[in-house]
């Protein structure tokens, strides 16, 4: 599956989810996957919890996520992170 493939599997609507990026056919945004991913959760689990969703679907918020970082550029943190 190409890049484009996968990201064409993440939409943007001003009338779901108040515009955030969603897996596509879904109300579930690409920040709470990533969210869910980044607590723990495995991609097992979060398949089993949303009917419907696949693996590619999940991959494809990674990749979504990766991309929109590409051109950021960051501050270092306030603070130390534990």
């Amino acid at each position: 599956m190409t890049d484009q493939d996968l990201l064409s599997r993440v939409t943007t609507s001003p009338n779901v989810m108040v515009g955030k990026p969603v897996i596509q056919g879904t109300r579930l945004t690409v920040e709470y996957i990533l969210g869910l991913l980044a607590h723990g959760t495995t991609v097992a689990e979060i398949l089993e919890e949303y009917e419907g969703l696949t693996e590619i679907d999940i991959r494809a918020c990674l990749l979504f996520a990766s991309r929109s970082l590409e051109s950021a550029s960051f501050m270092p943190l306030t603070g130390s992170i534990r």
